[in-house]
């Protein structure tokens, strides 16, 4: 049975504020696991403490029926379903927050696809949650100054476009497109992402090729459905991703393994673009020199591109200036955090299943990592910036974050690559 709001508040009276909140937000829906999601992957917005609670915010919600999913997929394409589908599986392969996917076969070609489809209501519900939250933003603002200190208004809009456009599907698909067209112009064979069928697709709906392949962590998997290299494979797929971040409109922001595949021909699919970060050309070339910082392993350059990059504090702060920063110390902080990033150690996990043919149990080794382990350096990084007078844009949060999932696969499956100074990695030299 449900609880009364007293009865939760009262059930939760011995955890922290930051427990409180976060089981609060999962009980109220969509909306607010999402703007939990957002608290998580934003270290350089909110408190330490609310970041790493907030990362245990779950997107699971139960599947809608597969009659409301039919309905909305002949609502928002405008046909029958049978003109469009020979078949569509009526269990979800996948269901979350906002959407849900199910396998099926187009017509007339009987093309293997997924269809992603929005769950009823949500993006009405998401614009007035979203709308209330920032018109109390800007009254609080008004009440109290000190919250325009801290740009409430500029988080909670920022919250609000990232979340409205993951609830239109168009968006994601120009995503794709835009990842494909810098793979073309590129000349990039060697990656991919799903093709999308526009005729099957709207804003609520959105047909794609199913690609099938072995997640990049599972070394065992990659080697029995292609004969490349799993080094060589996971060396294309840095470089295609650091290639997009400087190279194409926007770059994927959500690299685990999961959205990462390796396709029987050796190429690197890479799926789900709902979430994408952003460089602006003002941040554009300190992105650049930092990523060249890493390879160099050249911290002063390092200092430099993060106080060029997103210096808010002394921005806003007359009796604070960029002289003040002290580079040299700056720069040791860096070269101290970064130097610790590469000596962590991924987990392995082995289990077995039962082939139903022989009845032996076969055993396949994955690596997981620990989300907190990423996080964690993260915030480090957060608080080496904040200590100098330092606040870094969230999009820029976003793409290290990436860069550390890469880092752990790489650690994982070929730790004898010392990605920093492999002249097999390329960083991308030329302006957009």
């Amino acid at each position: 049975p449900s609880l009364t709001s007293r009865e939760f508040l009262q059930s939760g009276a011995q955890d922290k504020p930051e427990v409180v909140l976060r089981k609060l937000f999962e009980r109220l829906g969509s909306t607010y696991i999402k703007l939990g999601q957002f608290i998580a992957s934003s270290p350089s917005l909110f408190p330490e403490e609310y970041v790493r609670e907030f990362q245990k915010c779950l997107d699971s919600t139960p599947p809608v029926p597969w009659s409301t999913i039919r309905n909305t997929i002949e609502r928002d394409l405008g046909r029958p379903i049978a003109e469009v589908f020979e078949f569509v599986d009526p269990k979800p392969l996948a269901t979350a927050s906002i959407a849900q996917v199910h396998a099926a076969r187009l017509r007339p070609g009987g093309q293997e696809v997924v269809v992603k489809v929005l769950k009823p209501g949500v993006a009405d519900v998401l614009d007035v949650d979203l709308t209330f939250l920032t018109s109390a933003a800007k009254v609080l603002e008004f009440l109290n100054p000190r919250f325009s200190r801290v740009s409430l208004v500029d988080v909670l809009s920022d919250i609000r476009k990232s979340m409205l456009e993951e609830v239109d599907f168009t968006k994601e698909a120009q995503n794709m497109k835009d990842f494909e067209l810098y793979l073309k112009s590129q000349g990039i064979a060697s990656a991919t992402s799903p093709f999308v069928y526009t005729t099957a697709s709207s804003k609520k709906v959105m047909t794609m090729e199913r690609l099938k392949g072995a997640p990049l962590v599972d070394l065992k998997s990659i080697r029995e459905i292609t004969s490349e290299d799993p080094e060589a494979v996971l060396i294309n797929a840095l470089n295609v991703w650091l290639g997009s971040v400087l190279l194409a409109p926007s770059f994927h922001a959500d690299v685990h393994a999961g959205n990462l595949l390796v396709l029987p021909d050796g190429r690197v699919g890479f799926i789900d673009f709902g979430i994408v970060g952003r460089i602006s050309p003002v941040t554009f070339v300190s992105v650049e020199k930092f990523l060249q910082s890493i390879q160099l392993q050249n911290y002063d350059m390092m200092a430099k591109a993060l106080v060029t990059m997103g210096a808010t504090e002394y921005d806003r702060s007359e009796n604070s200036k960029v002289s003040e920063i002290d580079m040299v110390e700056f720069a040791a902080d860096l070269k101290e955090l970064f130097e610790g990033l590469f000596n962590l150690d991924p987990q392995y996990v082995v289990r077995g299943r039962t082939d139903q043919a022989t009845g032996q149990t076969i055993l396949n080794a994955t690596v997981e990592f620990d989300p907190d382990e990423v996080n964690n350096i993260l915030l480090d990084l957060v608080k080496v910036t904040e200590k100098h007078g330092l606040r870094l844009p969230r999009e820029f949060v976003l793409l290290v974050k990436q860069i550390l999932y890469f880092d752990r696969y790489v650690q994982a499956l070929a730790p004898d690559l010392q990605v920093l100074n492999d002249d097999r990695i390329e960083l991308a030299q030329d302006a957009r």
